[in-house]
């Protein structure tokens, strides 16, 4: 008797042999160190040779390799191609970001001046381009999708005022209203996104300021925070933001990370080992679909309930989807509540997880049906270059998960080419 298909079935050949080839130099010792360096290279380069998007040859290259397997393309039409392939897959929706932004050198933070709060030149070449690019990503989504808004893409006036805990300027309070309005108007959800901790107290003060404008109770949450669990202070961050989403009413709106700035993030701010960033993820996840105060965050000391939270659990990591989705079951069983939580991974990446929330969504057996969303920017191949340096990055700090991608695409393009020799078992 055949196999049935396994979940990688869904996925179309190109994207299998992409991720073999990715998998393949991320997994390798010889090969990851000269293209981590030569991804690096073209990321900040200055020379027009290494610009893929002056380069016509390098521009051919990436856009067929990594640019494809991580990206949603460079203009609109290709983007809503994308976006229309991943959804025929099963996919319940996209997270869509724009991929201008800025990671920032120690000494490019310490030069940040306060003279460009007032700056005109900035609002011109750096507030409105951000603004339009960021709206102009709303309108490629449609209901029930995310976009990943960035603001360090708002260039130095967001810069300054993040890295200084200062309030956004009139400019740029004005771009990023007209965003959440406008997203808001489109059924759309935004997701603001971490960044490096140069510029993150900042963009927590932010996402609460704009949760507690927009996250009106019984409505559809349209702002969520970005939480990453690698950091010893997201417990006691997390909690400080839901006992204020309790206390002021509104609904608080979380996407919970493991966390991607781990070349950039001062390290003594990390968990010392992957065992408690694993234990703080789960930890974490598990109070927010129980909607308990369980370790590792804390309660706070007049015994406060839990806030109403929308959840999406990000993570690449097979173990803590499947123990999510075993609370989500139990919740299910014994009081009939299923929470609203989405699950995503980023395009290119743990193909096998997100394809076993997909055919979980569709199995007429399962008592919970999983939402699963893809992360994936669109822009120029150059904008797009920061972006897949840190992709590559991540891959690098999760060897044995990129293995085992590896290997699960490896035994999914053999189960194909058997059975077009019809030697499948």
């Amino acid at each position: 008797m055949a196999k049935p298909p396994t979940a990688l079935s869904v996925l179309p050949l190109t994207s299998i042999l992409r991720s073999l080839m990715t998998t393949t130099v991320s997994s390798s010792p010889v090969l990851l160190s000269p293209s981590l360096a030569m991804l690096s290279l073209l990321a900040h380069t200055t020379n027009p040779l290494l610009n893929p998007d002056r380069n016509p040859l390098l521009h051919y290259l990436l856009k067929k390799t990594f640019y494809a397997q991580f990206c949603a393309g460079e203009t609109a039409p290709e983007v809503r191609r994308t976006i229309d392939a991943l959804k025929r897959i099963g996919y319940s929706g996209v997270i869509l970001g724009y991929a201008k932004e800025v990671v920032l050198t120690s000494a490019q933070t310490s030069d940040l001046a306060s003279g460009v709060l007032g700056s005109e030149s900035c609002i011109r070449t750096e507030v409105n381009p951000w603004r339009q690019g960021t709206m102009e990503t709303v309108l490629l989504t449609s209901p029930g999708d995310f976009v990943a808004l960035k603001f360090t893409g708002a260039g130095r006036q967001a810069l300054y005022a993040l890295s200084q805990r200062l309030p956004p300027s009139e400019a740029l309070a004005n771009a990023i209203d007209n965003i959440c309005q406008l997203a808001a108007s489109r059924g759309v959800r935004l997701l603001f996104d971490a960044e490096q901790q140069a510029v993150q107290a900042g963009i927590d003060d932010w996402t609460v300021a704009y949760m507690r404008k927009y996250n009106k109770p019984g409505q559809r949450t349209v702002i969520y925070g970005t939480y990453q669990a690698y950091l010893k202070a997201t417990p006691r961050v997390l909690s400080e933001h839901l006992a204020i989403a309790r206390k002021e009413g509104f609904t608080l709106g979380v996407k919970l990370v493991r966390g991607a700035y781990l070349g950039s993030d001062p390290r003594h701010l990390i968990h010392d080992t992957k065992a408690d960033t694993d234990n703080a993820y789960d930890g974490i996840a598990e109070g927010l679909l129980t909607g308990k105060w369980v370790a590792p965050l804390r309660q706070p000391e007049d015994g406060m309930e839990f806030p109403e939270v929308n959840t999406m659990l990000a993570s690449h990591n097979r173990d803590s989807v499947v123990k999510a989705r075993r609370i989500l079951e139990d919740n299910a069983r014994k009081r009939g509540v299923v929470p609203e939580v989405a699950f995503a991974q980023l395009q290119g990446m743990a193909d096998e997880v997100s394809c076993e929330l997909v055919a979980s969504a569709v199995d007429a057996q399962a008592k919970v049906k999983p939402m699963a969303y893809k992360y994936l920017v669109w822009g120029s191949t150059g904008e797009c270059m920061k972006y897949l340096l840190r992709r590559a990055q991540e891959n690098r700090d999760a060897v044995q998960r990129t293995r085992s991608g590896r290997e699960a695409m490896q035994v999914e393009l053999v189960r194909r080419v058997k059975s077009w020799f019809g030697l499948a078992s």
